[in-house]
């Protein structure tokens, strides 16, 4: 019998499946959203961390939105079956929870703003589930790669769990241990909610902040409280589109006519918001694009401003005004044109 009728039962390694000495699926070579390999060897320099927090689809994309983040990929880890495939996952026999390989550069983000991000994204207190979703593969996980990574995430969970208890949650159950070898998932779960952007996603996280984290980051990390603060940051051309909704001279943009490969970042925070790949000529003077990186990367406000009925797009992190989205985009694509002001977005180019 492949599934267990109890799916909150840790089988032991003489019960796991015996799993294999090679995978029987083949995984991309490159990140669908960020272009950049899944797989090591990555650059010098660059750290890794491994995390489980439910089902991996939408703890993926939470993290391949950072600012600093490499690469991220989806697959099993913390078990006994070597090379599983999704189905004897799901079964509950191979100990392994579905789990997310961040990779990440320290000098850009540190490995305690992910740990902040981990803790907030989903409910650590669960046990083996994560909401609807129920069995020992949605697990909350750390692994760890050496005892720095032990050291910070046994520190931001003693925080998490005093932050949690006040507001009436119960003790962290989240599993902390050695980072062993990471499995990676078939192709078609990695990035799957850039590819199927209205497909199911299980995370919810419990309202409470985490104290630690989001301290150390780059000065982009930190949002300006004030209106002076934006002033201070932002060129004046910059402010007027991105704080007060003004709109740029049309084909007066630096993105206007790009064909650079990349990703582009709202200018205001680093938020991600558009793979170069969707950009396309629509020649109405401004940046377009067929959708944006996710659903979250973006927020969508009605605008009757200047006697027309709009959707105005914004960035879901620091509210500020990017552009239009319409439809009357390529069909082939979807039909919608996400039209920006160059001025509000930077290219990350790849």
């Amino acid at each position: 019998m492949l599934f267990s009728r109890n799916k909150a039962k840790m089988f032991t390694p003489t019960e796991a499946l015996t799993g294999r000495e090679q995978p029987t699926f083949s995984v991309p070579e490159r990140h669908a959203v960020l272009g950049t390999p899944l797989r090591a060897p990555f650059p010098e320099g660059l750290s890794t961390a491994v995390f489980g927090l439910g089902c991996f689809w939408g703890a993926e994309r939470k993290f391949w939105q950072i600012d600093g983040v490499y690469t991220t990929a989806v697959g099993y880890a913390g078990g006994f079956t070597p090379n599983p495939t999704y189905e004897e996952v799901c079964s509950g026999r191979t100990g392994h929870t579905e789990a997310l390989l961040v990779v990440f550069d320290p000098e850009k983000v540190s490995y305690r703003d992910l740990l902040a991000v981990f803790w907030e994204t989903h409910d650590p207190t669960q046990g083996m589930r994560q909401g609807n979703d129920v069995g020992t593969q949605y697990r909350s996980a750390i692994y760890y790669a050496d005892d720095e990574q032990r050291r910070a995430a046994e520190e931001a969970r003693d925080a998490y769990e005093e932050a949690l208890k006040g507001a009436g949650f119960d003790p962290v159950t989240t599993e902390i241990a050695p980072a062993g070898p990471f499995y990676y998932a078939e192709g078609y779960h990695q990035q799957y909610l850039y590819k199927v952007p209205n497909g199911y996603c299980g995370l919810g996280g419990t309202g409470v902040s985490c104290p630690v984290g989001l301290k150390e980051g780059t000065a982009r990390d930190e949002l300006p409280p004030t209106d002076e603060e934006w002033r201070k940051r932002l060129s004046p051309e910059q402010y007027a589109v991105l704080r007060e909704a003004a709109t740029e001279h049309p084909f007066s943009g630096e993105y206007v006519d790009t064909d650079e490969d990349g990703l582009y970042h709202c200018a205001a925070c680093g938020n991600a918001l558009f793979d170069g790949r969707t950009k396309y000529h629509s020649g109405t003077g401004w940046p377009s694009f067929t959708e944006a990186v996710s659903p979250e990367a973006v927020e969508l406000v009605e605008d009757r401003s200047h006697g027309m009925a709009r959707t105005e797009v914004r960035c879901a992190r620091c509210h500020s005004h990017l552009g239009h989205v319409f439809d009357d985009g390529p069909r082939e694509a979807g039909g919608q044109r996400w039209c920006m002001n160059s001025v509000a977005l930077d290219l990350e180019r790849r």
